[in-house]
């Protein structure tokens, strides 16, 4: 194991929870990124209370969030939704950089409870679409990648978008769990991703790019992988979920254990935490966006104003005359 630049020392077996880990397997042309999630998912799931299966998808959802949020290079946001004609139809994750996250999602619970069995996030999901979308603040252009969810889970969904937008053939898993503990149980989530991302221009050839002297209506043969991918892929083919959600297993350990042969170099971890951007004044001026009369018919039997966040079901009061010093006329 050696730790950027130049570093080598022993693997460390000391696991770590809510951090994104960077790593480069330099013979085989790669890199990627360890997510493993412990106190900060299990907080996000449990504010909500969801159902299990519906715990399982967000907590995918938000490792895979954490994977691509964290190769962010500036302060900005990623953010991760779903909207689909499954049980979950919608599906969100925010990653405010550097270390934020917050998710939610919203389900039918009537036919969750129809539903026969362990549902997996495909079936949760069905049809649909997945946004990714990338907000750099202030005046820069915003990012938004669309993959249709087609029956498919995030895992795919996630390789189908790196193979069709960034044309980097890449390799996500996922996988929940929940862990016994002193105090009860535990949600628990991991990600793994790695990237292939050749120096060499002949080695950056694309398998689906049709040879502009074949015959019309021909079939081109695809582009067998390159050695180097292909072995990387086999290894990584080989993570078992309990890998990822272990917290006696380091993500140092975990990474030795697919390259050891080959040599895996290390970065600097990157934090994460269970974190909303809500607050009284955000909110404050959220009501001012609307008309008076709009926000006379929020006004509830208490007499104020009530906002509940839905990330984190923090739950504000207002008072209608910090808005209006007169109510709207009827």
């Amino acid at each position: 194991m050696t730790m950027a630049p130049a570093e080598t020392r022993p693997v460390s077996d000391s696991g770590r929870d809510d951090i994104a880990l960077p790593f480069t397997v330099t013979p085989l042309d790669v890199r990627g990124r360890v997510v493993r999630l412990g106190p900060s998912v299990d907080q996000i799931l449990r504010k909500h209370g969801y159902p299990e299966p519906v715990a399982r998808l967000v907590g995918e959802a938000t490792a895979l969030t954490a994977l691509l949020g964290t190769s962010l290079k500036f302060d900005g946001r990623f953010q991760l939704q779903t909207r689909t004609d499954g049980i979950v139809d919608m599906l969100v994750v925010d990653f405010d950089a550097p270390d934020r996250l917050r998710a939610f999602a919203r389900f039918d619970a009537d036919r969750l409870t129809e539903a026969d069995g362990r549902l997996s996030s495909a079936e949760l999901l069905g049809q649909g679409h997945l946004a990714l979308t990338i907000e750099q603040g202030g005046e820069q252009s915003r990012y938004q990648g669309i993959v249709p969810l087609e029956g498919q889970g995030l895992e795919a969904a996630a390789d189908q978008y790196f193979k069709q937008s960034e044309q980097i053939p890449t390799v996500v898993r996922l996988a929940v769990a929940q862990s016994v503990t002193g105090e009860g149980t535990a949600w628990r989530a991991g990600g793994f991703l790695v990237q292939f991302l050749p120096q060499s221009e002949d080695r950056r050839r694309q398998s689906d790019l049709p040879p502009g002297d074949a015959p019309g209506g021909s079939v081109p043969e695809p582009l067998a992988d390159d050695d180097a991918w292909a072995e990387a892929k086999a290894l990584s083919g080989t993570i078992e979920d309990h890998e990822l959600v272990d917290p006696l297993l380091s993500s140092e350990r975990l990474l030795y254990r697919l390259f050891h042969e080959r040599g895996v170099t290390v970065f600097d971890p990157h934090d994460l935490r269970d974190s909303c951007r809500c607050s009284n004044d955000r909110i404050a001026a959220m009501l001012k966006s609307f008309t008076p009369t709009e926000r006379h018919d929020m006004v509830g039997a208490s007499g104020l104003i009530g906002v509940t966040c839905e990330f984190c079901g923090t739950h504000r009061d207002f008072e209608p005359s910090e808005f209006d010093p007169s109510p709207p006329k009827t």
